[in-house]
């Protein structure tokens, strides 16, 4: 395949936007080569403006659970934007999206729509500290909830230490109010409540892991966060920016049977347009502006053609049988295929799923299920295979650390071609 011009379109890109790109992992530093820019994308297949063709296992980073282009989500947003695209006022498809929310997604009575998942994360976490009057968060290493300031923490040499400004710009002022735990350690939170329970406002936790490749919970851990906080009075908070409506129509929370006081989510409620949103209990959502005193606003949240495609997306979803089955399906012939695959290659490396998301962390390690495992991955293998993928033209992530998405677009010949392209990359 010939990348001239994405190369040529990079150069350019660098001269008026930092680094090229308006998020950090579309410039592929970690897979060590300059990245393709896209110019179209119809169902599974996305094409470069060299025209090279990918069948696409990214999903826009999970939001294209129906593929790019669904014909149903593009007349939503065209009628919707013949209207206007934007007024700033209440609308009736605002209402008719929160109900949806609500009905599938039966933890949240009440809801509010944003413009982000980060945007959500940050709303979420404020709405907390002003219903518990505490100021301290649980947050757990390698789980990512955004780039708001209290988010971007590390752990420094412990766990269970206050959290060390993990970017320029974050002030020691935000990370003192955000504790750190491991991810599938109930114990590491058990201490942090032991010692510091009457000031934590919340836990929020990635009811699976995306962003430190795939990690699902172990057994009991949801469970587990559940308990602590409703015996030390603090709140719940699912991020299911990535896993709402993607694992089941009630999301993770539905997948596991874990209820949370709060859930934020994005991504599949906006078709593949900027969106997102929090909600949960009744009792909590009214003290939001105007109805009670913690202020959050925004002037193009609930616009109506963000709106428009997510209730095109939420009502395809709600009314489409079987159609988690079939994604269930798909997803474990690609990796069953896979799997196959490592054994006869003898790669080391294994493979989380959960439902229709799913990770191959190139590893030693026998099981990925905490973020210093994840941590022991080959970075530089993953780097070599990525480009062997796309070659093939197959498009993943461009980072180990992140999840490879099935579609109810992909068709098994997608699914076979790419567990081939699988194939001839780990030989």
């Amino acid at each position: 395949m010939k990348y001239s011009q994405s190369k040529e379109e990079f150069l350019r890109a660098n001269k008026t936007i930092p680094g090229g790109v308006n998020s950090p992992v579309r410039a592929f530093k970690s897979v060590n080569i300059d990245p393709v820019f896209i110019e179209k994308a119809k169902g599974t297949k996305i094409t470069d403006i060299d025209g090279n063709e990918y069948t696409d296992f990214v999903a826009s980073w999970g939001p294209l659970i129906l593929g790019h282009a669904n014909d149903t989500i593009l007349k939503a947003i065209n009628e919707a934007a013949a209207k206007g695209t934007s007024y700033g006022a209440p609308t009736k498809i605002e209402t008719e999206m929160a109900e949806l929310i609500c009905e599938m997604m039966p933890s949240i009575e009440k809801v509010r729509m944003v413009n982000s998942g980060t945007e959500a994360t940050m709303s979420a976490v404020r709405l907390a500290r002003g219903f518990t009057k505490r100021e301290c968060i649980v947050k757990f290493i390698g789980n990512y909830h955004g780039h708001g300031d209290y988010f971007l923490i590390k752990a420094g040499s412990g766990a269970l230490t206050f959290g060390l400004p993990d970017s320029p710009g974050v002030t020691e002022g935000n990370a003192k109010d955000t504790l750190l735990a491991d991810y599938n350690d109930l114990k590491s939170v058990e201490k942090l409540f032991a010692e510091r329970g009457d000031e934590i406002a919340a836990i929020i936790v990635e009811p699976v892991a995306g962003n430190m490749g795939v990690i699902p919970p172990k057994k009991g851990f949801l469970e587990g966060l559940r308990k602590i906080t409703k015996k030390h009075g603090a709140l719940l908070i699912f991020d299911e920016v990535i896993t709402g409506f993607r694992l089941a129509k009630g999301g993770a929370q539905e997948y596991f049977g874990v209820t949370p006081d709060l859930t934020t989510i994005g991504k599949i409620i906006g078709g593949g347009l900027p969106v997102g949103a929090y909600g949960g209990k009744k009792e909590i959502m009214d003290n939001l502006a105007p109805e009670g005193a913690v202020y959050q606003a925004g002037t193009l949240s609930g616009n109506p053609l963000a709106m428009a495609a997510g209730v095109a997306m939420l009502k395809e979803l709600k009314n489409t049988e079987g159609i988690y089955e079939e994604l269930e399906r798909r997803a474990a012939k690609l990796e069953a295929g896979i799997l196959k695959n490592i054994a006869i290659s003898g790669t080391k490396a294994v493979i989380n799923r959960v439902g229709s998301m799913m990770t191959m962390f190139f590893t030693n390690e026998k099981s990925i299920t905490s973020f210093d495992q994840a941590m022991t991955c080959n970075t530089e293998q993953y780097a070599e295979y990525f480009k062997l993928s796309l070659e093939a033209g197959i498009y993943i992530a461009p980072s180990q650390f992140e999840a490879m998405f099935v579609s109810a677009a992909h068709t098994d010949e997608d699914i076979d071609k790419i567990i081939e392209a699988n194939y001839k990359a780990l030989i």
